[in-house]
């Protein structure tokens, strides 16, 4: 009961229908995301269907998959761990237009009260590369994914902060996608996208409420599996990789999206 009269109210003052958002999830795959989206606050978007919606195939997945080879040591963890790789950048995405524009590069900032073990301070990590950010399936899902998240929040205007990580693993050193336990990331819409990976076990995604009701759990293994997440009401978790041949490179690619209404 306490769900439903959460979302009940959150319909009364966020669920706006227009005639842009009806256009906007008339393929099969944005409608049962904005309905399970306006529902629980979390949905699993397969690979498959995420491909269709944002009409791309093998060949571009691979493409897009390179660039997590260019991403550089993140040497701001506080649990003094260096198995992640990161890049980080925005963009300002008008979803009515879809109109995409790449913001300048700056620092990113969690207070301390969202992210528990980074948050507090300034931490400036390499930019996007322009093949990156200029790739055409990256631009796709950005603009299908904002239109998803418009039909729920009425708005058409959002900031786009793009996260991609490679979480490496070895015997002595497990990688954590997620440090910082079970939490939200202080957005309106969070996104989590496999992009590979290679010799692991573990990273299994979990979405609870928040009053710590589980609302599903899965491991992301198919380049496109997404799960998507109403950040305002639910919490996430991911949990550790470690190789699964120990004498082999192990790590897990995603890119993680967060949106922010404006």
């Amino acid at each position: 009961m306490p769900n439903t009269a959460r979302r009940t109210q959150h319909d009364e003052h966020r669920y706006v229908r227009s005639a842009f958002m009806t256009t906007a999830v008339a393929h099969p795959v944005a409608a049962d995301a904005v309905n399970a989206l306006a529902g629980t606050g979390g949905h699993l978007m397969p690979a498959a269907a995420l491909s269709s919606l944002a009409g791309v195939d093998a060949d571009d997945w691979a493409r897009f998959a390179a660039h997590w080879d260019e991403l550089t040591l993140d040497t701001y963890m506080a649990d003094g761990g260096t198995y992640r790789f990161r890049r980080y950048g925005q963009f300002e995405l008008d979803s009515a237009a879809e109109e995409l524009t790449l913001l300048a590069h700056a620092p990113y900032r969690q207070e301390a009260d969202i992210n528990t073990l980074n948050g507090g301070i300034e931490r400036l990590f390499d930019p996007l590369t322009d093949s990156f950010a200029d790739d055409p399936l990256l631009r796709s899902v950005l603009v299908r994914l904002g239109r998803i998240f418009s039909a729920i929040d009425g708005t058409t205007s959002w900031n786009v902060k793009l996260h991609p990580y490679r979480i490496s693993a070895s015997v002595d050193q497990k990688g954590q996608p997620a440090p910082e336990g079970r939490h939200r990331d202080g957005v309106t819409f969070i996104t989590s996208l496999m992009i590979g990976r290679a010799n692991v076990t573990g990273g299994e995604s979990g979405v609870y409420t928040d009053e710590g009701e589980h609302l599903l759990t899965t491991t992301l293994s198919e380049p496109g599996d997404l799960l998507l997440g109403d950040d305002r009401r639910t919490l996430h978790s991911v949990t550790p990789v470690q190789p699964v041949d120990p004498e082999r490179a192990a790590h897990r690619d995603v890119l993680v999206i967060a949106y922010t209404a404006r």
